[in-house]
């Protein structure tokens, strides 16, 4: 974090922010300074990335799904616009550990343990680490204690638009965010991969609330896209993971989407549509797999 807040630093907060007589590694200065960058650039991550998800990936079929709330986006967008400054807080105090170097964060590929293979050791292991924390940090977000508290807020959305990616309970969003923040002070890891980490943890954030249920054959049973994500959101109990399904393995609380097998949100609508045509009295029209009485759903495409 240290590279955004020495940019912002230098064309930004000196002089037009900042007195130059405050000192640039003052410990007030850079608390204010990452509190204005962390706000800003989720902000900007959560409303640039959602608008291109929303408007060239998502399916907008799917807002007529019973269970899709109405204003529900103005309503998620809101939900996550009132809790990023809440998050950012204890984000940015670690954040500041950082600055401060208390951190195993390192700028030289030559700081490395083991060179350029370390950097790429050190993406993977992220991922991993990552999605193994989030998941139990998610699943006891569910216990039945606490879920009401901090989680149900997210669970709303049940049939999700990227804008839901963010829309959490402040306490939530933290504790899911730990992990990303915590594996730095634990791990070495090259600063520059670390902010592309970041950014890219936003990104997949928003792809699995974005209704595209499309993944490589191959992927379909390793990798927890949205619609695996789409059926935690339905279903509660499964398909806690991020990233991977492999914990939702170990754990026991893995399932195949319903996306997958012909019974998803594409499928019920596919099925209003038919009995309502059948009712108004015209023939159901479309692909085969569309008519509800043909006996046989037809798969998620």
């Amino acid at each position: 974090m240290d590279i955004v807040l020495n940019y912002a630093d230098h064309y930004v907060f000196t002089p037009f922010v900042y007195p130059t007589s405050w000192p640039e590694d003052g410990a007030l200065r850079q608390i204010i300074s990452l509190l204005i960058v962390t706000n800003l650039g989720a902000s900007v991550i959560y409303i640039l990335f959602g608008m291109f998800s929303y408007y060239f990936i998502f399916d907008h079929r799917l807002m007529k799904h019973p269970q899709f709330l109405p204003n529900q986006v103005r309503r998620e967008i809101h939900c996550a616009m009132h809790s990023m400054p809440w998050i950012s807080i204890p984000t940015v105090a670690l954040f500041f550990a950082e600055v401060r170097g208390y951190s195993k964060l390192y700028d030289h590929i030559e700081d490395s343990p083991f060179g350029w293979f370390g950097v790429i050791l050190s993406m993977v292991s992220f991922l991993f680490f990552t999605d193994m924390c989030i998941y139990w940090i998610h699943r006891f977000l569910h216990h039945k204690l606490i879920y009401k508290y901090f989680h149900k807020p997210h669970h709303v959305w049940k049939i999700a638009s990227p804008f839901a990616s963010h829309a959490f309970h402040p306490v939530d969003g933290f504790l899911q965010s730990i992990p990303y923040h915590i594996y730095p002070f634990l791990f070495p890891l090259h600063k520059v991969v670390y902010l592309g980490l970041y950014i890219l943890v936003n990104i997949w954030t928003i792809s699995i609330h974005d209704g595209d249920y499309r993944v490589p054959k191959l992927f379909e049973d390793s990798i927890n896209g949205s619609a695996h994500h789409t059926d935690h959101h339905l279903f509660f109990d499964y398909n806690y993971g991020q990233y991977f399904t492999l914990w939702d393995r170990i754990g026991g609380s893995y399932k195949y989407p319903s996306s997958f097998e012909g019974k998803g949100p594409h499928d019920y609508l596919r099925k209003m549509e038919a009995e309502a045509k059948l009712r108004n009295g015209s023939p159901s029209s479309g692909r085969p797999g569309d008519s509800a009485s043909n006996g046989k759903a037809s798969k998620e495409e």
